[in-house]
C-alpha cells in the first residue's frame, strides 16, 4: 500500500481548544468522495465541522463545500446506489437528502429532510433497491459476463405497485428509535418512528443490513463490551397511506473478550460495530478498545440443532419429524491484542465467499474484496482477511514508506514524540483497489491497494485481475478510476485488446448495452500511455460518432402507421450494408425517401452535427496515405468496418436531407466550382469500407484509392482535426510511484500546460457544453438530453465559474 496523493487545506489550522470530533467519509460508485473535517478556519472564524466537502478522485483539489445547515456535528454520510444522492445526519436528529443540481458535480441542493428532534443519529442507510450482484472469482476465466457477475435473487426493502422498489432511508437514534422516511412517487415524504424494542435503552453504536427476503436487520450496542450486542428485525410497510414499522428481537451475542479471564476488563468499550456487508446480516465485525489498545472479533449467525432432553431421547420418532433448529451467533475469528483502532473500512466488492471462490482467490492471489482495513492511532493501516482476520498487508503512516507482512512489527518501531497523525475516517473504493482516509489534521489521503496485496504476480495474472475488475465496472456502470490506478503504460495495449476480445464473445443484446461503455473504458486506458494517446482520440471520436448516428436515425419516422418490424434507421443500415455501390445517388434510390422527410428548422439546427460528420470523413480519407502509424489520430478508424459503415449511412441520409434543405449540408471549400464533394467522398469512403468490411479478413487499401486520397488536399480544404486528449487529472501523474502533495482549491498545474488556460482543469476529456442552450428545436433538445447526466466519456459534468469562462 502506498499514498498516491495527499490533499490538504491551506491556512485552516486546527483549533487547540476544541474537543476531538468524529469524522465521516463516504465513497460513491461514481468515484465521488464526501467527507467532513473537525477544522476551524480561524481567519473568518468559520467552523468547517458542519460542512460537507465533495470531491471527485481525479480532481481532488476541486473541492465543493456544502454549508449543510446542520446545527450539530455530522455523524453519518451515505451515498445512494446510483452515486448521485447523499444523505447526511447529525447529533440533533436531523437527516438531509442532497442531490446534484442539474447533474453538476459541484452544485448540490437539499431536496428532502426528516428529523427526530434532539435524538442523535448513530446509523443511517438508504433502503435496499433489490439489486444485488455476486462476483465469482472461480468463473473469472469464463467467456460469459453473466457467469462471472450473476444477479442474486434479492427483494427490495419495500415495493410499490408492480414490484418497483420504493426509495427512502432508515436511521437508528441514540435513544433506541428506528425512523424510516419513504419517498413517494409524487415527491412527498412519508415518515414514521418506532422503538427497536419495548425496553428502550441507549444505543452508542449501530449498523444496518438487509436480508434477501426484504427485511432489515439492525445491530446495536450501548457501548459497553460487557453488555450484549442486540440484533433486531425491522419490517417496513405502507398501510392506508401511512408508514408502518414492525420490529422483532433476534438472537444477541456477548463479545468473547469479556468472557476471557485474561481480557475480562481489558477492553471496556465497544468502539466499532459493522456488518461485513450491507447485504449479509449474518456476519458482523466488533472492535472493543481501551486507551491503550483494541481487539477485533468476527461473528457469524448459524443454524444449529436444538439439543433434546434425555427424557425424550428414547421416544419413538414421528414420521417426518425433524430436529428443532435455532439461530445462534458463533465466533468465526478474533485478533490478538492490537494497537488502538481509530477507523474501520469494509470492502464493497461483492465477491462470492463460497469455498470454491475463496480457494481460487487464494491460488491466483486475487485479494480485492477479501480484506478489511483497520486504521490505528499510531498512523498505520492493516488489511485483514475478512473471515480469518489474518494480516494481508500493512501501511505505516503517511511518510510514504510501506512494509509487507513479516517486516519489523509496529511494537518494535521507535515512536516519535508528540501526537501522531492518524486516520479518523477510512473508506474502500468500489473495487477495493484504493482507500481514502481523512486524518486528524484534516488532510485527505488516497492510498493505492495492490490487487495481490503486494504478492508477486506474473504479468498475465495481473492483467487478468485488472481485466476482471474492468469488466465488473462495465457491467455495473460503476466508475473505473480506481482500477486505472494499477495500470502501467506497458499494460495498456494488452488490456484494450483483451477487453475487446471478451466483449466480442458476449451475446448481441449485451454488446448493444455495453457498446458505448466499453469505448469510454478503452479511451481512459489509452490516455495512460503516450504510445496510445492517439487511440484515445479515436475512441472519443467513436463515442461522438455513435451518438450522432443514433440521434439522426431516431428522427426518422415511418411513412405509414402500420409499420413493419424494422425502423427506418434499421432499414437504412441494412440497405447500405448490402448495396456496395460507390455512387451515393444509386444507393439513395433504394430507400423510401418519404421516411426521411423532416421540417426545415430541425434540419438546420442539426447542421453542426452534420458538418462534423462531413469534416471527419474528409479528415480520415485525406490522411489515409500517411496513416500507417498507430500514433496518429484516426488510425483506428481505417480498419474499423462498423464505424466506416456508420459514416457511410450518415452520408446517404445527409444527401437526402440536402435535397429538402440545402442549407443543412456540410460546407466544403473546393478548388472547383462544379465538383460534387459529397459524391467524391462517398465513393472513396465506400472503397475504404469494402477493404475492412470483413473483420476476419481485412484488406489493405489498393494503390488507386491511396492515389485518389493523396489528391484530396488539392481538391478540398482539409479541416484540422489532429487533436490529443487533455491529461488534466491526477491519474497520469501517479504512475511514477511518487506521492503528490496537493491543496484544496488550487488546481494542480501540469508541466507544459499554459497556466492561463484553466478551462481544461474542469474536464475529464476536454468536452465543454452550455448549461442553457439558445437552440430551442426539438431535434437539438433531443441531442442535449443524451448528455444531461453524463459527459460523452461517462464522466460527470461540473460548472465552470464565470471568471474562467
Amino acid at each position: 500500500m502506498e499514498v498516491v496523493y495527499m490533499c490538504e487545506w491551506e491556512k485552516r489550522p486546527k483549533s487547540n481548544h476544541r474537543p476531538s470530533i468524529p469524522l465521516v467519509c463516504a465513497w460513491s460508485c461514481r468515484n465521488l468522495i464526501a467527507f467532513t473535517t473537525d477544522l476551524k478556519n480561524e481567519e473568518d472564524d468559520k467552523d468547517l465541522s458542519h460542512m460537507i466537502h465533495i470531491i471527485d478522485t481525479e480532481h481532488p483539489w476541486d473541492v465543493y463545500s456544502i454549508n449543510s445547515g446542520h446545527t450539530e456535528v455530522i455523524s453519518c454520510l451515505e451515498w445512494d446506489q446510483s452515486g448521485s444522492r447523499l444523505l447526511s445526519a447529525d447529533g440533533d436528529g436531523q437527516i438531509k437528502c442532497w442531490a446534484m443540481t442539474e447533474h453538476l458535480v459541484n452544485s448540490w441542493e437539499s431536496t428532502q429532510s426528516s428529523s427526530v428532534d434532539g435524538d442523535p443519529i448513530v446509523a443511517l442507510s438508504w433502503l435496499h433497491n433489490g439489486v444485488k450482484l455476486a462476483l465469482h472469482v472461480e468463473k473469472s476465466g469464463s467467456t460469459n459476463f453473466g457467469e462471472k457477475f450473476s444477479r442474486v435473487k434479492f427483494s427490495p426493502s419495500l415495493t410499490l405497485f408492480g414490484g418497483k422498489p420504493m426509495e427512502g432511508w432508515l436511521a437508528v437514534t441514540v435513544s433506541g428509535l428506528v425512523t424510516v422516511s419513504l419517498l413517494k412517487p409524487n415527491g412527498t415524504l412519508l415518515s414514521a418512528s418506532e422503538s427497536l424494542c419495548r425496553l428502550r435503552g441507549r444505543v452508542a453504536l449501530a449498523d444496518i443490513a438487509f436480508t434477501g427476503g426484504g427485511n432489515i436487520v439492525v445491530a446495536a450496542t450501548d457501548g459497553s463490551s460487557s453488555s450484549p450486542v442486540q440484533f433486531y428485525k425491522v419490517c417496513v410497510s405502507v398501510v392506508n397511506e401511512k408508514c408502518r414499522i414492525d420490529t422483532e428481537l433476534l438472537p444477541s451475542l456477548f463479545m468473547r473478550c469479556t468472557t476471557d479471564p485474561v481480557r475480562k476488563d481489558k477492553y471496556p468499550a465497544v468502539t466499532h460495530l459493522k456488518f461485513l456487508t450491507r447485504e449479509n446480516s449474518e456476519q458482523v465485525l466488533l472492535c472493543a478498545s481501551s486507551q491503550m489498545g483494541s481487539i477485533v472479533e468476527c461473528w457469524s449467525l448459524r443454524k444449529e440443532g436444538l439439543p433434546v432432553n434425555n427424557i425424550f431421547q428414547h421416544r419413538s420418532p414421528v414420521v417426518g419429524e425433524k430436529q428443532p433448529m435455532i439461530l445462534k451467533w458463533r465466533i468465526l475469528s478474533a485478533t490478538n491484542d492490537l494497537d488502538r483502532v481509530s477507523a474501520v473500512a469494509l470492502p464493497k466488492l461483492p465477491i462470492s465467499i463460497s469455498n470454491t471462490d475463496l480457494k481460487v482467490a487464494s491460488d491466483t492471489k486475487f485479494c480485492p474484496g477479501l480484506g478489511l482495513a483497520l486504521a490505528f492511532h499510531d498512523g498505520s493501516i492493516h488489511i485483514l482477511h475478512r473471515l480469518s482476520l489474518h494480516t494481508m498487508g500493512m501501511f505505516y503512516g503517511t511518510s510514504g514508506s510501506s512494509q509487507r507482512v513479516g517486516d519489523e512489527p509496529a511494537i518494535k518501531r521507535q515512536r516519535a514524540g508528540g501526537p501522531t497523525v492518524h486516520f479518523k475516517a477510512l473508506q474502500f473504493s468500489w473495487t477495493s483497489l484504493a482507500l481514502v482516509g481523512v486524518d486528524n489534521h484534516g488532510k485527505l489521503n488516497m492510498i493505492r491497494v495492490s490487487p495481490s496485496m503486494g504478492q508477486m504476480l506474473d504479468m498475465n495474472t495481473l492483467l487478468r485481475h485488472l481485466l476482471f475488475l474492468l469488466e465488473y465496472c462495465m457491467v455495473t456502470g460503476y466508475d473505473w478510476w480506481d482500477v486505472l490506478l494499477h495500470v502501467q503504460p506497458s499494460m495498456v495495449h494488452n488490456l484494450v485488446e483483451k477487453l475487446h476480445e471478451e466483449y466480442m464473445r458476449q451475446n448481441q443484446a449485451l454488446q448493444q448495452v455495453l457498446s458505448t461503455r466499453i469505448v469510454a473504458v478503452k479511451a481512459s486506458l489509452c490516455k495512460l500511455s503516450s504510445a496510445t494517446a492517439a487511440r484515445a482520440c479515436d475512441f472519443h471520436a467513436k463515442l461522438l460518432l455513435i451518438a450522432i448516428s443514433s440521434t439522426l436515425k431516431s428522427l426518422l419516422r415511418p411513412h405509414v402507421l402500420n409499420t413493419p418490424d424494422k425502423s427506418p434507421g434499421d432499414r437504412l443500415a441494412e440497405i447500405c450494408a448490402k448495396n456496395t455501390d460507390t455512387d451515393i445517388d444509386k444507393v439513395m434510390i433504394n430507400l423510401k425517401t418519404e421516411e426521411f422527410v423532416l421540417d426545415g428548422p430541425p434540419l438546420q439546427s442539426l447542421q453542426q452535427l452534420i458538418q462534423w460528420v462531413g469534416d471527419f470523413v474528409l479528415y480520415l480519407l485525406s490522411n489515409l496515405p500517411n496513416q500507417g502509424s498507430i500514433v496518429r489520430p484516426g488510425f483506428g478508424f481505417l480498419r474499423d468496418g462498423p464505424s466506416l459503415g456508420m459514416l457511410r449511412e450518415m452520408m446517404v441520409m445527409i444527401r437526402i436531407w440536402g435535397l429538402l434543405k440545402p442549407g443543412c449540408l456540410p460546407i466544403y471549400t473546393a478548388t472547383s466550382d462544379n465538383q460534387d464533394s459529397m459524391s467524391l467522398l462517398f465513393r472513396l469512403l465506400t472503397k475504404l469500407w469494402l477493404c475492412s468490411r470483413d473483420e476476419s479478413h481485412p484488406q489493405e487499401p489498393d494503390e488507386t484509392l491511396l492515389d485518389e486520397c493523396c489528391l484530396l488536399p488539392s481538391q478540398l480544404l482539409v479541416p484540422s482535426m489532429d487533436w490529443l486528449p487533455i491529461n488534466d487529472g491526477v491519474i497520469t501523474k501517479i504512475q511514477s510511484k511518487h506521492q503528490l502533495r496537493l491543496q484544496f482549491g488550487k488546481p494542480y498545474t501540469l508541466p507544459g500546460l499554459n497556466p492561463n488556460s484553466q478551462m481544461e482543469i474542469f474536464s475529464r476529456c476536454g468536452c465543454v457544453t452550455m448549461l442553457r442552450s439558445p437552440n430551442k428545436t426539438n431535434a437539438m433538445k433531443q441531442w442535449e438530453q443524451r448528455w444531461i447526466k453524463n459527459c460523452l466519456c461517462g464522466g460527470l459534468w461540473r460548472k465552470i465559474p464565470h471568471s474562467l469562462s
